[in-house]
């Protein structure tokens, strides 16, 4: 049996392994992206926000549909992702659709730049999530798929499904 270290996360709350400390809360997920493009590697990265979006996302009120991340003069932004505007914020509320900034080390932007300069490459965001309190984005580096990979995907997928119904019927039998 293996030994699983106890931890404490913030509040003094007394867990067991590394569980304990990243509960991760699922805003919003592209499932898009995973039909329409060929996702290489994925990456993790921090966002700069304002209070009204935080409350906003928290509430759960984002969309990742058409958004993309792109490298201008060394930062890393986000585009086209919107995030409703906070219903108590007043006029203190951000614009939906602002390009936000990304948070990343140094290096690991500078690797990514000579990825996106490769041909067809392109950074999608996969996922908008929050992590030990902090909104991250997970990040695929990517390149878009043929309509007839689409087709393959989905009839690999239907295949799966058909094999598992009838394996599931044989143990009703």
């Amino acid at each position: 049996m293996l030994f699983s270290p106890i931890c404490y996360n913030r509040l003094g709350i007394i867990g067991e392994g590394v569980d304990s400390l990243d509960n991760i809360k699922i805003v919003s997920e592209n499932r898009k992206a995973r039909h329409d493009y060929h996702i290489y590697e994925t990456y993790e990265a921090g966002i700069a926000l304002t209070g009204t979006e935080v409350k906003s996302l928290r509430a759960g009120k984002a969309n990742l549909k058409d958004s993309y991340a792109r490298i201008d003069h060394g930062e890393l932004l986000l585009h086209q992702v919107h995030i409703s505007p906070y219903d108590p914020g007043n006029r203190f509320n951000h614009e939906p659709l602002r390009t936000r900034k990304l948070l990343m080390h140094r290096y690991e932007i500078n690797k990514l730049i000579g990825k996106t300069k490769e041909k067809g490459y392109t950074l999608v965001p996969l996922k908008l999530y929050f992590t030990r309190g902090m909104a991250k984005v997970e990040l695929g580096l990517a390149t878009g798929k043929h309509t007839y990979d689409k087709r393959q995907d989905i009839a690999e997928r239907d295949a799966k499904r058909d094999i598992d119904r009838a394996l599931r019927d044989r143990q009703k039998e």
